[in-house]
């Protein structure tokens, strides 16, 4: 049963209990309503005909209207006739009062009058008598009844006023201190209250809830998310501006790094189209226009100047390294892994980048600095050498001939720290012309040709027919082709020789330099190109500055070129560059 059911149940009960209590009043109040109603109609009023009559038999005599008196009062006696033997008393009332109007007014006529009158008067009050009695009785009844059902219903209704409450109040108690387990995370809390209405469907329900909240609890799928939240949350106090996107280019997430840098909220970018967005936003465009082209996604970052305001209000340019990162996920049961998405990173490398600006400078004026007393040297060395100045000895001229090397390698040194000072500051200066190839090998194999002869090393020169000019800077061409030469000088065995190859490739010419030395090992091949990275010799050691190959890379790149290392070489190594054909 429902507890709507029971509810309308209970009150149909209490409805009930309130009829029949009113019903029986009804019933016993009309009871007595009728006896008093009797009593006043059959026979208080007879008694009050009987008085009439008395008080006219007595005036019978003197009063001319006695008579009729007595005439209308036993007319209505004779229509009030309610109790036995009255009818016999009134009908001789009749017949006395008759011989009187006839004229007997003998005594023994008058004396019967009034022993009629007197008993029909006694016959009525005894009717009074007996009849109050009747209704006492029923009052007794009345009083009676309705005490027993009054208390009867009382007590259904108190034990219902007892009973109710709590079962209404208890299930919801218990109903609660389930939530409040459930709440605290004790999945395995059962309501144990039986019952078929809605109470018990309740308890069902919420068991199988709690079950399921348990299940769930103890799942996979819950350490999952949870774990989710954990990244989620790892995304969010990141310093790093993070955006992800779908497979379709749509905003997944953002945190609120590149939220600020963006200057849009999270709900403005999270589960928009990114295209849509970057049309309207210049950073966004730039951080995704690799996205938007069928080209491979390249692993290297790429450096962003963007304005950023921090939270008090104040706001500065800053230097950021933009990585965009290729999600793949390979789904249970299958090897192929899909492309699930991109997540691009925005890492905030300003602090490096003013430490590097603040290093280029400090090596720029040093080095600049240094070119002065080093002429200053070289200068006093060439006046050494003047004869003017007096004569040298052996040992004095090898002395001298040391401070020289020392006095180039010097310059050397401070030239390509002030080449490189240029490259990381983003200042080289191209003076770019249409130059003959022939030119800048001239200039380089002139410049190392003493160094060679020292190593009994010969340059072997090999050019094609027909060269086309090329698009360069002379001095940075053959500073370029110098360093590779000197490089090859430095690891080639005496009595050797340095092929140079000069020949037309795709619109570039390519100027190829190849040692036969101990060449390059496998794992420093990708990193020669890398500043500061200093490949050992055949015997272990390492010279140089490290940066030669590295600013030789960024003149080739400034003037539209191409350098590289060929890799198919077993012995020795081929550095090779190429300039665009005038």
């Amino acid at each position: 049963m429902t507890i709507k059911a029971k509810i309308s149940l209970g009150l149909t009960f209490m409805f009930v209990i309130i009829v029949v209590m009113g019903g029986l009043g009804v019933y016993y109040l009309n009871q007595l309503s009728d006896d008093a109603r009797v009593i006043l109609k059959d026979n208080y009023i007879s008694l009050e005909y009987t008085s009439d009559m008395q008080k006219a038999l007595i005036n019978l005599n003197g009063d001319p209207n006695a008579a009729a008196v007595f005439e209308e009062n036993l007319r209505k006696q004779e229509r009030n006739v309610t109790e036995v033997g009255e009818q016999g008393l009134t009908d001789a009332l009749r017949r006395d009062f008759d011989r009187i109007k006839a004229g007997a007014r003998d005594s023994l006529t008058l004396n019967r009058l009034r022993t009629n009158l007197l008993q029909l008067d006694d016959v009525n009050r005894q009717a009074m008598v007996r009849k109050n009695t009747t209704a006492e009785q029923t009052a007794r009844d009345a009083l009676v009844w309705l005490a027993f059902v009054g208390t009867l219903c009382c007590l259904v209704v108190l034990s219902f006023i007892v009973s109710f409450p709590g079962y209404i109040a208890n299930p919801l108690r218990e109903l609660t201190r389930g939530i409040r387990q459930v709440a605290s995370r004790n999945f395995e809390e059962r309501l144990h209250f039986q019952s078929s209405d809605e109470f018990g469907e309740l308890a069902r329900s919420f068991n199988s809830m709690a079950q399921k909240l348990d299940e769930y609890e103890h799942s996979n799928l819950a350490r999952v998310l949870f774990e989710k939240k954990r990244i989620d949350t790892l995304i969010q106090i990141m310093s790093d501006g993070i955006i992800g996107l779908d497979e379709k280019r749509r905003i997944l997430f953002a945190n609120p790094v590149v939220c600020r840098l963006l200057g849009m909220t999270e709900a403005q970018l999270v589960g928009k189209y990114a295209p849509d967005v970057a049309s309207v936003n210049d950073l966004l465009r730039t951080m995704i226009q690799e996205l938007m082209t069928d080209e491979p996604i390249s692993r290297e970052g790429r450096l962003l100047r963007i304005y950023d305001v921090d939270p008090e209000g104040k706001g500065k340019e800053n230097y950021f390294n933009k990585q965009i990162h290729l999600v793949e996920v390979t789904r249970t049961g299958e090897e192929q892994a899909q492309q699930a998405g991109y997540v691009i990173v925005l890492k905030n490398i300003t602090p490096y980048q003013e430490r590097d600006l603040a290093k280029t400078n400090f090596i720029a004026t040093v080095s600049h600095e240094l070119k002065t007393p080093i002429a200053g040297i070289k200068m006093s060395l060439k006046l050494l050498d003047d004869q003017r100045v007096g004569a040298l000895n052996d040992e004095q001229k090898q002395l001298l001939d040391h401070v020289r090397d020392d006095a180039d390698r010097l310059l050397n040194i401070t030239g390509e720290l002030l080449n490189m000072a240029q490259v990381e500051s983003g200042q080289i200066q191209l003076q770019i012309s249409n130059v003959a190839p022939t030119a800048i090998i001239d200039v380089a194999t002139n410049a190392l040709r003493t160094q060679a002869e020292q190593k009994h090393i010969r340059f072997n020169v090999s050019q094609a027919p027909g060269l086309p000019l090329v698009q360069a800077d002379p001095d940075k061409a053959s500073w370029v082709l110098v360093n590779l030469l000197s490089n090859a000088v430095r690891h080639s065995p005496e009595e050797n020789r340095i092929d140079i190859q000069v020949a037309p490739v795709h619109g570039f010419v390519e100027f190829l330099v190849r040692d036969y030395g101990a060449g390059l090992r496998p794992e420093h091949r990708d990193r020669v190109f890398d500043r500061y990275f200093r490949a050992p010799g055949s015997n272990g050691q390492v010279s140089g500055t490290g940066l030669g190959l590295a600013i030789s890379r960024e003149f080739i790149t400034a003037m539209q070129g191409e350098i590289g290392l060929k890799p198919d070489m077993t012995d020795g190594a081929a550095f090779y560059f190429r300039l665009p054909s005038a």
